[in-house]
Parts: C-alpha cells; sequence; structure tokens
C-alpha cells in the first residue's frame, strides 16, 4: 500500500527541527542533504566529509563552485567560518565520536534501531557501496534517518529484521518520513507523530513492527 505523504524537502526540515544550536552535524547522501536548506539562523555547523566544515545551503547559479560539495556531489556555499582539512582530519573527527549528529538515507530500519543503507539486494545486483556511512554511524553520538516511509512498490522499510546487509546495529535514535516521526526507544518504537489525514492503523499497515502509541500523538509538526 502507498499513501501520499511530505515532499522530502520537508521530511529534512522536520528532522532539521532535531538539530539544536552548537551542533556538529554531518549530512548523509540523499534526503539529508537537503537540511542544509533549513538551517539558517541556526548556530550549526555542518561538516562534509571531503573536508570542510561549516557548510550552507545549496548552492545555485553564480554560487557554484564546483570543489566545493556535499556527500551527493552538490555545490554548497561557505558561510563565515569555514575551514578546510584533508580526508585524514575529516574522518578523525568522524571516528574520534567529534559528530553530535548524523543524519543518514536508509533502505530498512528495523525494530531494534539496526539501519541499511548501502547495497540493495533486491535489485539483483552484485554491487554496493558503503563509503563513510558505517564510520559515521559509528561515530554519531546521535544518528538519525529520512527517508520514505516505504518502498516504490508500497512494501515497509521499517522491518522486524534487516534483510540487507547492515551499516550499524542498534545506533539509530529517530526515524523521520515522508509518513510518520518515530523514535527507537528499548521497548520498540514509538510513533510520535503522523501525517495530517492518515489514521494509526494507515501507519501500522505499511510498517512491519508493532508500533507503540505515544500519549502525546500528534500530527507532524514542521
Amino acid at each position: 500500500m502507498k499513501f501520499e505523504g511530505l515532499p522530502r524537502e520537508m521530511i529534512a526540515l522536520r528532522a532539521s527541527r532535531e538539530i539544536k544550536d552548537g551542533d556538529y552535524v554531518n549530512l548523509g547522501i540523499g534526503i539529508p542533504t537537503l537540511i542544509s536548506n533549513w538551517i539558517e539562523g541556526k548556530d550549526v555547523i555542518l561538516q562534509s566529509e571531503i573536508g570542510m566544515t561549516k557548510t550552507g545551503p545549496l548552492a545555485f547559479g553564480e554560487d557554484v563552485e564546483q570543489d566545493l560539495i556535499n556527500a551527493s556531489c552538490q555545490a554548497v556555499t561557505q558561510l563565515p567560518g569555514t575551514a578546510y582539512f584533508d580526508i585524514f582530519e575529516s574522518f578523525g573527527m568522524i571516528r574520534g565520536g567529534y559528530m553530535d549528529v548524523i543524519v543518514m538515507g536508509a533502505l530498512q530500519v528495523s525494530s531494534k534501531g539496526d539501519y541499511a543503507g548501502w547495497s540493495n539486494p533486491a535489485r539483483g545486483l552484485e554491487v554496493g557501496n558503503i563509503g563513510g556511512s558505517m564510520d559515521l554511524c559509528a561515530g554519531a553520538n546521535k544518528l538519525l534517518i529520512t527517508m520514505e516511509h516505504t518502498t516504490r512498490d508500497g512494501q515497509p522499510k521499517i522491518v522486524n529484521e534487516l534483510s540487507y546487509p547492515a551499516t550499524a546495529k542498534g545506533k539509530v535514535n529517530m526515524i523521520f518520513t515522508d509518513l510518520a516521526v518515530i523514535e527507537v526507544i528499548p521497548q520498540g518504537l514509538l510513533l510520535k507523530e503522523l501525517y495530517p489525514g492518515l489514521t494509526l492503523e494507515d501507519i501500522q499497515s505499511v510498517t512491519e513492527p508493532k508500533l507503540i502509541i505515544s500519549p502525546d500523538l500528534k500530527e507532524i509538526e514542521l
């Protein structure tokens, strides 16, 4: 089953509300990179693993500099205080636990907070590149996932157990989809917000694990 929900830009906006002033943040490929357009007014330090901190919003027109890119190879702008360094220093920051928040896209997330994001065997291709994602997740103080709630054919991406190769085990803190906001807690998955017009039954029908309903359940707030 497939429900219409938030566009990708709005998923990024909702996730950006969990990023606080002073946070050092790394944004993964896909929806996460759109968060850079929603941090204006916050004192947030975005780090790109290519070797750049204080990256700004996506660049367009005359602002495009092909050497200044994010994880999705999109051109980004500079902000006051931007600094540059080599890949060794960059991954020293990542592996050393200096990133307060990591935001990643996902192919699957399990009820235990396991996450798969680098290889999709369902495509029948023996390919995949884990890149720096495993390092990012292992060193994250907080791991947020942004993704569509289901696959293109309506199959759940939030599952009981991963069927795709894992990127990280037990690291996910929150999941932001086009249909819901879910927190990973020791007891399982806590449904905190849902897309306006959808019911609990709608969300559960496209989510494999049994959801725990927050007593403060509300519509998604942007």
